[in-house]
């Protein structure tokens, strides 16, 4: 080696002020939470951008599973829906509960689960006989997981005369898929109670027993028809339709949005944002592409934009197949309340335009 290079490897260990691959930080399961198994997944490690809080992937139910992330901005209304999640349970004061599919975690974020003081852990094989296991050993107040997954489980601890080694007075959330309406009589058997939790990845957890837990969920007219609702989160759609009923959740009879009659919205809205606080249309041109990127829901800005607007005005439009969005009927969701979401979207994407790639290997210009 020249004196030239070996003077530039001394330099670089003893001067060098970005990292090597063992300097890098890292996040893994644990830091997420999610440290349990599943039979879904593999573990693979990637490079994951300091923008974004944390990374996580929809289930699939109606698509291909996709990347999704979650900002930082994010993170304070994801921690505001756990708290109220658990007050509605009367477990303000913390819990322990035993989640059957490690991914929920993310729905809620680690941090919003240990603002609500609750402690968490996973089963150790994803299995009913690692449920049952976990649940007479651990003796949780909370059990979180798919309802048939959970019905099943109670069943088998019948027919294996585990019932009086069950914990007591447990609460089962269910989440991921639609309401298995057979768990409520099982579960009430053995003195639980059964709650019906609706979200996603993208956004997080939005309603409990057919109650919204967020002040910017609008519900709109579906293209389903006239029973039917479009959940609207922070003014960005879904996807999801739903029954809207003055007769109630079958958890909650105030609960009017029947989360288990739950349809895909054809066709889709797109959003169009018309009016925005922001003083620079390139600042919510770049969000328009974020949200796409990391949420999968189209965003698009009217050629006739406002900046520097009081309130953000945001238009949802049908797509309409064989025809144009302008024949279709506009849908208006006005701020600041009703597009707090999309408005932590577009404060992820200032936060992140001022903070320049430190990389010094990140150079396009010559």
């Amino acid at each position: 080696m020249s004196d030239e290079l070996k003077a530039i490897e001394d330099a670089l260990e003893i001067f060098g002020t970005v990292p090597t691959l063992d300097e890098m930080p890292r996040r893994n399961l644990a830091d997420k939470g999610i440290a349990g198994p599943t039979a879904a997944h593999v573990i693979e490690e990637v490079h994951t951008p300091f923008n974004l809080a944390y990374l996580t992937f929809t289930t699939g139910s109606s698509a291909f599973q996709n990347i999704v992330g979650v900002t930082h901005a994010e993170l304070p209304d994801r921690s505001a829906v756990a708290r109220e999640i658990f007050g509605r349970l009367n477990l303000e004061g913390g819990a322990k509960m035993l989640v059957t599919y490690p991914p929920l975690v993310n729905v809620f974020s680690k941090q919003a689960l240990e603002d609500s003081a609750v402690t968490w852990s996973h089963l150790k094989r994803s299995s009913r006989d690692a449920l049952l296991l976990a649940a007479c050993k651990e003796q949780p107040q909370v059990i979180l997981g798919e309802s048939s997954f959970l019905r099943a489980s109670l069943e088998q601890a019948d027919a294996l005369g585990l019932r009086a080694q069950m914990p007591e007075g447990c609460v089962l959330l269910c989440a991921g898929t639609p309401l298995d309406e057979e768990l409520i009589a099982r579960a009430a058997s053995f003195g639980y109670t059964v709650h019906d939790l609706y979200g996603c990845q993208e956004f997080g957890w939005l309603a409990l027993d057919g109650r919204p837990l967020r002040d910017d969920i609008s519900l709109v007219p579906s293209p389903r028809g006239d029973a039917w609702r479009e959940l609207v989160v922070g003014g960005l759609p879904m996807g999801d339709s739903f029954v809207v009923s003055k007769v109630g959740h079958v958890c909650d009879r105030e609960g009017e949005i029947i989360t288990y009659r739950r349809a895909r919205t054809y066709p889709e809205y797109e959003v169009v944002v018309t009016h925005t606080t922001a003083t620079a249309a390139d600042t919510i041109e770049k969000a328009a592409r974020t949200i796409l990127r990391i949420k999968s829901r189209v965003v698009k800005i009217s050629p006739d934009l406002v900046t520097g607007a009081e309130t953000t005005r945001l238009e949802l439009v049908p797509g309409v197949v064989g025809g144009t969005a302008d024949a279709a009927e506009k849908i208006v969701i006005e701020g600041p309340q009703a597009t707090k979401l999309f408005e932590a979207m577009v404060q992820a994407q200032r936060d992140m335009s001022s903070h320049a790639k430190t990389d010094p290997a990140w150079v396009k210009g010559r």
